[in-house]
């Protein structure tokens, strides 16, 4: 989105989408890093990644976590999104909790490209939404997706922003209450 200023200088905003990992598995003695999606995380990744193409700009950069079920998720939006596996950038520096450090590397992204979307891991997202954001959120989900814009040229000086969407599974899912309980989507 370009603003035009009287002065005639063009405004570009800065529009980051964090998603967090899907549900990882804890069922084989694996390092952190290393532990895949489980059922459950697979399906939600497939479920939200379904339903956000109307949030997203028309071009952007993806940048995902090293961790596995970070990768994972992030192949399973490019799957249905389109997007060209060999164009994802993975990043150890991705691999964080902290939000400090998640700023550090967003911050870090060149100013050619106004959109980015981001894999990567609670607290950190969570922290970060909560900062840079202007919507309260208590916790972002496994394959939460939640997308930030900023008033802004330039990555290193995003600061307080605004909330546009926030996309969680369970606002997706159909649950069955009075049999079972259970997801029917």
């Amino acid at each position: 989105m370009i603003f035009t200023y009287s002065h005639n200088t063009q405004r570009i905003m800065k529009n980051l989408i964090l998603i967090r990992h899907a549900k990882s598995s804890w069922d084989a003695p694996l390092i952190d890093k290393d532990r895949p999606l489980s059922k459950r995380g697979i399906s939600d990744a497939h479920l939200v990644a379904s339903e956000v193409e109307e949030y997203l700009p028309k071009s952007y950069i993806v940048w995902s976590s090293t961790a596995q079920r970070a990768k994972n998720t992030a192949y399973i939006f490019a799957e249905n999104l389109s997007i060209p596996l060999e164009t994802i950038t993975f990043k150890d520096d991705l691999y964080t909790f902290d939000e400090k450090a998640l700023e550090n590397v967003i911050k870090s992204c060149d100013n050619q490209f106004d959109n980015l979307i981001l894999f990567g891991h609670n607290g950190a997202i969570t922290n970060f939404v909560n900062i840079f954001g202007n919507r309260a959120v208590e916790n972002v989900p496994t394959a939460g997706f939640v997308s930030l814009s900023f008033d802004e040229n330039d990555w290193k000086d995003i600061t307080k922003g605004t909330t546009e969407t926030l996309l969680f599974p369970s606002d997706l899912k159909k649950y069955d209450p009075p049999l079972t309980g259970k997801p029917v989507h």
